[in-house]
């Protein structure tokens, strides 16, 4: 009772949710949604649809939920891009209520929850992830939630949230390892400062404990496997971490929201750390840790931060509320570049021109450039299949170098008459070769720049290699799979099965 007393003598009246909050997310789940079958899957997508076809407690590059989501579209929709783009575009529609709802937490009027909706919908990050179905935007719903309720117990002081905040950071942590690091630095920036006094009590501990047992089958699952993950992670570091990654992560942050509003998410961290409120002050502990970590570690993934972003942006739009509407042209100047910026990322991030005219825009964004090419490679793959000997098939096996390729081919090649392609990477080498006595493996590899040498690598394990076709696009994106080859590989070295350990590729 003296706690529930507490709670309600620090909370402090704010405004009704604003309805054009919902209108928002409206307009960004039609926008998503009416874009969801252009263009065709990408290779993320292609694997997790692989995925939800083995599903299983964890996996070595994410957790279980969002193969699982996977599976129920495969139920609901069969193979289709937009059964599968239904749920990130609900997620991002869900991000921009979160926007709209933190900035009221912060006691934000009605155009001040208007203006962090806007700000969080024009993110080319949430665009551009709510398009594709990997674990983006879940991570970025789940973040911006887990911000919005440690919001809610700074304002109120009411700690009944911290079993809210626990069952967010176990959930976020079932679609992506990176909610827990979240969820980890703001616990020790919390027990560790000032926030300790007021908010730190058995409710914080039991949220913890909520959220250890949400992801104890993904550490089941990884404990059984070796603690894959750690491997992935060291191999993921290696190719997108290190100091010449550090200002491509730096002026990356710079794009993750609307270029217009830059400005807003740097008032934001202003904002909250001036705020007199031990617990704002932990997001923006936590917002500077994870920004370092992030920029020494995996540098050119830009996007780890997008979630802790929708924070910032409502901090921001109420802390330059004021500013902003003293002089009607600063708003409205603001209004016109969100305007044209939003646009411009638009082009960028989502499948708006037709695909024969984005080859310019690979450089930019290669997200768009993964999701062409699949049926192609899927009808070459078929043509050599088809062109070997009956006897010399009943022996053979598909092997694909990138998960992208098998999950092409398990999918889109699902029916025509091709075998379940096996393959090296991430969690594809745990399901196995295959037909272990294979004699002959048409192995099929992106182009030399993301597999150099690959031909050399298979005459490692084979005596004859040769390249049966290439692989390309009809829009001429120069994309991971473009001036890849089709390999048929006879006369093994060792039997196909004792081969396989030696294959397995984490990146």
């Amino acid at each position: 009772m003296e706690h529930a007393d507490k709670a309600e003598a620090g909370a402090e009246r704010i405004e009704p949710l604003d309805r054009r909050v919902f209108a928002v997310a409206g307009v960004v789940f039609a926008v998503l949604m009416a874009l969801s079958g252009r263009y065709g899957f990408h290779r993320d997508e292609l694997y997790f649809l692989d995925s939800a076809r083995h599903l299983q407690a964890s996996y070595v590059d994410q957790p279980a939920l969002a193969p699982l989501l996977a599976r129920v579209s495969l139920s609901l929709f069969g193979v289709s891009e937009t059964g599968l783009r239904l749920w990130p575009a609900l997620a991002a529609a869900g991000t921009v209520v979160v926007g709209g709802l933190t900035a009221r937490e912060f006691g934000g009027a009605r155009r001040t929850q208007l203006l962090a909706a806007v700000a969080t919908g024009t993110m080319p990050v949430l665009l551009g992830s709510g398009h594709v179905a990997n674990t983006t935007s879940y991570e970025t719903l789940a973040w911006a939630a887990l911000a919005l309720v440690v919001v809610r117990i700074g304002r109120t002081g009411d700690t009944r949230w911290w079993l809210a905040a626990g069952a967010l950071v176990g959930i976020g942590s079932e679609f992506n390892h990176l909610a827990a690091s979240f969820g980890a630095v703001l616990l020790a920036a919390a027990l560790l400062g000032p926030a300790r006094r007021t908010v730190a009590d058995r409710r914080m501990l039991a949220g913890a404990v909520i959220a250890v047992l949400l992801v104890l089958p993904d550490l089941w699952w990884q404990e059984r496997h070796g603690w894959a993950m750690f491997e992935m992670t060291r191999a993921l570091n290696g190719e997108h971490g290190g100091p010449g990654n550090i200002p491509t992560w730096i002026v990356g942050q710079l794009s993750i929201s609307c270029v217009a509003m830059v400005v807003l998410w740097m008032a934001g961290l202003r904002f909250l750390w001036r705020s007199g409120r031990p617990l704002w002050r932990c997001l923006v502990i936590a917002y500077a840790v994870l920004f370092v970590l992030f920029a020494v570690t995996t540098g050119a993934q830009v996007y780890y931060l997008a979630g802790l972003y929708v924070c910032l942006l409502a901090a921001g739009a109420v802390g330059l509320d004021e500013w902003l509407h003293s002089r009607p042209e600063r708003m409205r100047r603001l209004v016109i570049a969100t305007a044209l910026s939003a646009a411009l990322s638009a082009v960028i991030a989502l499948p708006v021109l037709p695909a024969s005219t984005m080859a310019w825009a690979y450089g930019l964004n290669s997200t768009s450039g993964e999701t062409l090419g699949w049926p192609q490679l899927v009808g070459s793959v078929q043509q050599v299949w088809a062109g070997l000997p009956a006897g010399q098939r009943a022996n053979a096996v598909i092997f694909a170098a990138d998960y992208g390729e098998a999950g092409a081919i398990n999918e889109l090649g699902r029916g025509t008459g091709l075998p379940t392609a096996v393959g090296a990477q991430n969690t594809n080498w745990w399901w196995g070769p295959g037909n272990a006595h294979a004699t002959t493996v048409l192995a099929v590899a992106p182009g030399p720049d993301h597999a150099p040498g690959y031909a050399a690598h298979l005459r490692q394990y084979f005596r004859h290699v040769r390249v049966a076709t290439g692989l390309s696009n009809p829009s001429g994106v120069h994309n991971i799979e473009w001036g890849g080859s089709v390999y048929v590989c006879t006369g093994p070295r060792h039997p196909w099965g004792q081969m396989w350990p030696q294959l397995r590729n984490y990146a």
